[in-house]
């Protein structure tokens, strides 16, 4: 089963929805503010991106520009990382789709079409 990881308030993720419904695809829709990713989720789309962590970030947000990701990034850890996103679902750029062998941020409509 697919999950989607959204914000209702996000364009975005409501024309992501809209495409996977118009598609037939089945799929379990979670409020990314109020049950972020898990750090095991993190971890398996960390590995769709080569490694990038700022892929998994939110990085127009405000919780992004706050926290000063942008400088602090680089310096650190895997764990620190996760933990923040994972205690933080602003932070988590979205939508976050994970299913069996797939893994996408964002969405890209050409992207999705190729994926899934």
């Amino acid at each position: 089963m697919i999950r989607v990881y959204t914000y209702k308030n996000c364009d975005t993720c409501r024309k992501a929805l809209r495409w996977l419904c118009g598609r037939g695809v089945e799929f379990e829709e979670c409020a990314i503010r109020e049950r972020p990713p898990t750090r095991a989720e993190l971890k398996r789309m960390l590995g769709y991106y080569d490694g990038d962590f700022k892929r998994l970030f939110n990085t127009t947000g405000k919780d992004y520009r706050e926290g000063g990701y942008k400088d602090r990034l680089e310096e650190m850890t895997e764990a620190e990382v996760f933990a923040e996103l994972a205690a933080n679902g602003n932070l988590v750029k979205r939508p976050f789709l994970l299913g069996e062998g797939v893994g996408i941020v964002g969405f890209k409509e050409t992207e999705w079409a190729e994926k899934l």
